[in-house]
């Protein structure tokens, strides 16, 4: 992976990254879609606080993401 890229779950309180990848099954990269969560979408991360759901926003809304499933979303750390 490049250095710029990590999983989401990794990302401390305020980071804003833009989403490259989500990695698992149809189902769990539609649900994901539907919450706004897709591969070229920008987001923040609100909370992470290394245990629990990652909290995000994007889209003016915010998003509990589980930890395991945030581990999944790979994205690219943005200025």
């Amino acid at each position: 992976m490049r250095p710029n890229r990590r999983d989401l779950g990794s990302l401390p309180k305020g980071t804003r990254a833009r989403i490259i990848n989500v990695i698992g099954g149809w189902g769990v990269r539609q649900r994901l879609y539907e919450m706004g969560i897709y591969p070229g979408a920008e987001i923040v991360v609100i909370e992470n606080r290394g245990i629990g759901p990652v909290i995000v926003g994007s889209k003016g809304g915010q998003i509990a993401i589980g930890r395991g499933m945030a581990r999944r979303i790979i994205v690219e750390v943005v200025s």
